[in-house]
């Protein structure tokens, strides 16, 4: 018998690493709709799509760093948003139903991921971002979040720079994280 070959999902995920510093560059809107697109079949209890995504270039993140002060009591913009040119709001929308708002969160959590990893795939630098600051009502106003909707954070992309590592993280130890039923 001949020796399956490695399933290119399996190495994508296993290669994906974040980018705590990218590049100026950054996906076009066409190729994130794309990627959207994908990752919104992500399992969906009740075919809900309890998720949104905002999209913050240029100056929209130099307005997220003024809620970002705002919320902390500093007077002074924070700079954190600027650390990559494009900044991927990642909002739950829970919606009126039988399926439980914690599901409906895990659903929006399982899109950011997705995406992350389809971005990694296609060769941009991701890292994501989250902190108390997502429910704080400067940064909900700054996003325009209505009744029901919560930021989870805000995935940071841009180009992957030429001189990061490439190493790859360590596999988890599934025989600590798996078990059967007692």
């Amino acid at each position: 018998m001949t020796e399956p070959a490695e399933s290119p999902v399996l190495a994508a995920v296993a290669g994906r690493r974040s980018w705590s510093k990218v590049t100026d560059v950054a996906p076009s809107d066409e190729e994130l709709l794309e990627i959207i697109g994908a990752a919104g079949r992500v399992a969906d209890h009740g075919a809900l799509r309890p998720w949104r995504v905002i999209a913050l270039r240029g100056d929209d993140r130099v307005k997220l760093g003024r809620a970002l002060a705002k919320a902390d009591g500093d007077s002074k913009p924070s700079t954190k948003p600027l650390r990559a040119p494009l900044l991927l709001a990642v909002v739950v929308s829970v919606k009126k139903s039988k399926v439980a708002s914690w599901e409906q969160e895990a659903v929006a959590s399982g899109v950011a991921h997705m995406i992350s990893l389809l971005l990694d795939d296609a060769g941009w630098g991701v890292f994501w971002r989250t902190g108390g600051a997502t429910r704080a009502k400067a940064v909900r106003k700054a996003h325009g979040l209505q009744k029901g909707e919560d930021l989870l954070g805000w995935l940071y992309v841009g180009g992957k720079p030429g001189n990061g590592r490439t190493g790859r993280r360590k596999t988890s130890n599934a025989k600590a994280h798996f078990s059967r039923m007692p």
